[in-house]
C-alpha cells in the first residue's frame, strides 16, 4: 500500500507499522505545526508508567506557523533530560546496550528546526532496525491524498487511536502491564533485531 504520513518525534508503533508494512510512503511536509501532537512529543515506558518526552518550541507570534518552519527551543537542556529518561527507562533493557552508540548522537547534536531533527531521529532509527524503506517529502500541501491511504491523523497525540498491538515484554510489565503504541524505541530495545518481524506483523486494527 501507498500512504502519507506526518515526520514525528521518535515516532511511535502505529507510524512505524504503517511504514514497514507499505510500498511508498510520503511525509507531509508542508502541513501548518499544531500543538499536542506526535510532531514533538514521544511517550517511553518509565519506572511510573507512559512518561512523556517533549521537545519546546519557539512559539511564532503568527496565528499560524509550517511545521517546516518550527525552531527547536535549544535554551532549554531538553536533549539531555530526554537521555537521561531513555537511560533510566532502558538501561536493563536487553539491547539498550546494542544500541546505545548509535542513539546518543542524536541527543548531543543542536538542530535547529524541529522537523529536520524528526528527519535525523528517523534516518537514525531505520539504521537501527536495518529498514530500507522508500519515501517522497510532499511539496505542497493537500487536503486529500489520492494515491494511497491518508494516516496524517495518526500524529495527533491529544485524541489518539487505541489498536490492538500484540503485548511483547517491557521492561516495567511486571508493574504496569502491557502499555501499547509507545516510541519505537520501546520496541527496539525490548526485541532488537526481532522488531522487523514484529512490525511486520502487526496491522492497524482499531479496538
Amino acid at each position: 500500500m501507498n500512504i502519507i504520513i506526518h515526520p514525528t518525534y521518535l515516532p511511535n508503533i502505529a507510524h512505524f507499522v504503517a511504514m514497514a508494512n507499505s510500498k511508498e510512503i510520503a511525509f507531509e511536509m508542508d502541513d501548518n505545526f499544531v500543538k499536542q501532537t506526535y510532531r514533538n512529543r514521544s511517550y517511553i515506558y518509565g519506572a511510573n508508567g507512559k512518561l512523556a518526552l517533549n521537545i519546546p518550541v519557539v512559539h511564532s507570534q503568527k496565528n499560524r506557523q509550517k511545521y517546516r518552519d518550527v525552531k527547536i527551543f535549544n535554551e532549554e537542556k531538553w536533549q539531555n533530560l530526554h537521555w537521561k529518561s531513555l537511560l533510566s527507562a532502558y538501561r536493563t533493557s536487553p539491547f539498550f546496550e546494542y544500541y546505545e552508540d548509535e542513539l546518543r548522537p542524536l541527543f548531543e547534536l543542536k538542530t535547529d528546526y524541529i522537523l529536520d531533527f524528526n528527519f535525523k531521529c528517523f534516518e537514525t532509527i531505520c539504521d537501527c532496525l536495518q529498514l530500507e524503506l522508500n519515501y517522497t517529502k510532499t511539496e505542497i500541501y493537500n487536503n486529500t491524498f489520492e494515491s494511497g491511504i491518508d494516516l496524517r491523523n495518526l500524529v495527533n497525540a491529544k485524541k489518539e487511536i487505541q489498536f490492538k498491538f500484540e503485548p511483547y515484554t517491557q521492561v516495567f510489565s511486571n508493574k504496569h502491564s502491557f502499555i501499547p503504541n509507545l516510541s519505537i524505541l520501546d520496541l527496539l530495545f525490548n526485541e532488537g533485531p526481532n522488531s522487523i518481524d514484529y512490525l511486520e506483523s502487526q496491522s492497524l486494527i482499531i479496538e
